[in-house]
C-alpha cells in the first residue's frame, strides 16, 4: 500500500494518501469495519499503530479519523493517535480553524481569476448517491468554497481551492455548480471533464495547516503525485507549443 509517512508524534500521524485506496471499510455486521478492496488507510494505521483501535467517536470504523478524502482524491491527512488529540482536532474541523488547500485542474476558465462559491449542498432527490446544489436536494447543508485561478491551459485552468466547510464532495460540487468541473470527473463531470492520460479526477489535497496546541502552527505538505504532475507537464508543453 503505497501510503507515504510525512510526519508522526505521540499524538499525530501525517500521511499522504494515494487515489485509489479509501479511508476506511463499509461497516459490516457485528460492528466492525470490513476493508475495501486492496486495503484501506485504516488497515494501514492499524497494523502500524494498534492502540489507534481504541481512538475516535465511532473506533471500530473508523480509529483516528477526524477527515477523510475521496477515494479517488490524494493528498495530506491528518490522524489522531490518542482521544485527547483526536478531540482538539475534531474541535479544529468543527470550528473551521484547519486551513485545507487543494489543487484542482478544472474545465474552462472561470470568469474571475478568484472568488467565493457559497452554496448549500444536499442529496439529489432523483439520485441519493450523488450531491448538488439548488433545487432538487434534500437535507441541506451550508458550504463556502474559495478558489484561485493559478495557471490557464487552452480548455482547462489549474485552481487552488480552500474549501471553509466540509461537506461530502463539496470541491467537486461546487465546481461543477458554476460550470467549471473537475478534469476526470466521471461523477460530476457530466461527460465533459475526459482529459487523455487523465484516469481519475484531477483533486489533490496540497496542504494543512493548524495549531494544537495552541501556540504551535503546524503545516505540512503533500507533493503532487506523479500521475497529476504527468498531465500538467504535458499542458505545459502544449501551450508553449501552440
Amino acid at each position: 500500500m503505497q501510503i507515504t509517512l510525512i510526519h508522526e508524534d505521540k499524538n499525530l500521524v501525517v500521511v499522504a494518501k494515494p487515489a485509489g485506496i479509501a479511508v476506511h471499510g463499509a461497516l459490516r455486521s457485528g460492528g466492525r469495519s470490513g476493508s475495501a478492496k486492496g486495503g484501506t488507510l485504516v488497515d494501514w494505521l492499524r497494523e502500524r499503530y494498534p492502540a489507534i483501535s481504541a481512538v475516535g467517536d465511532d473506533p471500530n470504523v473508523r480509529p483516528g479519523i477526524v477527515h477523510r478524502l475521496d477515494k479517488n482524491t490524494s493528498g495530506v491527512m491528518v490522524v489522531a493517535r490518542n482521544q485527547e488529540s483526536f478531540e482538539a482536532l475534531k474541535q479544529l474541523f468543527k470550528s473551521r480553524d484547519i486551513e485545507k488547500t487543494y489543487l484542482a485542474l478544472v474545465v474552462g476558465t472561470p470568469k474571475k481569476s478568484s472568488g467565493t462559491i457559497d452554496a448549500p449542498i444536499g442529496r439529489l432527490t432523483r439520485n441519493r448517491t450523488k450531491r448538488g446544489t439548488g433545487r432538487g436536494i434534500t437535507a441541506a447543508r451550508t458550504a463556502v468554497t474559495t478558489y484561485r485561478v493559478l495557471e490557464r491551459f487552452d480548455g482547462w485552468s489549474l485552481l487552488r481551492i480552500r474549501p471553509k466547510t466540509g461537506r461530502t464532495h463539496q470541491i467537486r460540487v461546487h465546481l461543477a455548480s458554476i460550470g467549471h468541473p473537475i478534469a476526470g470527473d466521471a461523477v460530476y463531470g457530466a461527460g465533459r471533464s475526459t482529459l487523455p492520460g487523465l484516469e481519475r479526477q484531477f483533486l489533490h489535497a496540497f496542504s494543512l495547516a493548524f495549531s494544537l496546541p495552541p501556540g504551535r502552527r503546524w503545516h505540512f505538505e503533500a507533493a503532487l503525485p506523479d500521475d497529476l504532475d504527468r498531465i500538467l507537464r504535458e499542458l505545459r508543453r502544449l501551450r508553449r507549443n501552440s
